[in-house]
């Protein structure tokens, strides 16, 4: 489930009646509005919880007293921003923005994306012509070109089957986590191994946000964007030169400036 703005219906009411049973003045209408999304960003607050406005696995895990301690929750951010030295509400909108929202799969595994031309990268930089063979071979697992996409948790099945001829190279060839990070960046993040970082991954949302963390502090200018608020610089630096295709800047900004109020009004700085 995940319940955003201008979503109606059934479940919608649910949400807005648990929001009521935990104190929260609002009505039960089944439409997803403004007065909704303030009480879902109070409710995740005053909770514990990242503070992302839209109702999705947390949130309604919380709700129904269930605990996740894979999850991520304020403070672990709020602990990450001062590592940072960024105020809260910077890394909060980071975390909304540039996440996938989960950092783990309905089974239980880790969000990854399996990216075939890394791992043809990977393997080319130590034996090209090993490379060239896999890719006639196996040109799913191995290609010069991205692509071959399965798509959430079956794209472990990718990473398996590439696993089989190169463990290493299949693990440096995936994003991980809440905010894809890749595994060939396992040396740049402090990990023992490749292995090692996919284990962290699978760890917890903590761990993943602590890749972010060091992936963001190897970069001194992707730093000092965020420092700054520069969301145009930051996203460029972050999501690659086509961000504005996607309007990543203008979501950081936007999500930015409406945490940064809602953190303040709730004595987070």
């Amino acid at each position: 489930m995940k319940l955003v703005i201008g979503s109606k219906g059934h479940q919608v009411k649910w949400l807005q009646q648990q929001l009521v049973n935990a104190g929260f003045a609002l009505a039960v209408d089944g439409d997803f509005g403004a007065n909704t999304q303030t009480a879902v960003f109070n409710y995740q607050v005053s909770h514990d919880l990242p503070p992302v406005g839209y109702a999705g696995k947390r949130t309604v895990d919380s709700l129904t007293n269930k605990h996740e301690p894979r999850s991520l929750t304020l403070s672990d951010i709020s602990k990450a921003a001062s590592q940072l030295d960024v105020d809260t509400a910077s890394l909060c909108a980071v975390a909304d923005v540039e996440s996938q929202g989960s950092g783990f799969f309905d089974n239980g595994k880790a969000v990854i994306l399996y990216e075939r031309h890394i791992f043809y990268r990977q393997v080319a930089a130590t034996d090209q012509a090993q490379a060239d063979a896999l890719a006639e071979r196996y040109p799913n697992l191995c290609n010069s070109k991205p692509g071959g996409y399965i798509g959430g948790v079956n794209e472990y099945s990718r990473l398996r089957n590439a696993a089989r001829i190169d463990m290493d190279a299949a693990i440096e060839a995936c994003s991980w986590g809440m905010f894809q990070i890749m595994g060939m960046h396992w040396q740049l993040l402090g990990f023992a191994s490749a292995l090692a970082m996919s284990r962290a991954m699978n760890a917890s949302e903590a761990e993943q946000l602590n890749a972010l963390v060091k992936f963001i502090s190897a970069d001194s200018k992707l730093h000092q964007a965020l420092q700054q608020h520069k969301w145009s610089e930051f996203a460029k630096r972050y999501n690659g030169s086509n961000y504005q295709a996607n309007s990543y800047d203008i979501k950081l900004a936007r999500s930015y400036q409406q945490l940064a109020a809602l953190l303040k009004a709730n004595g987070h700085e």
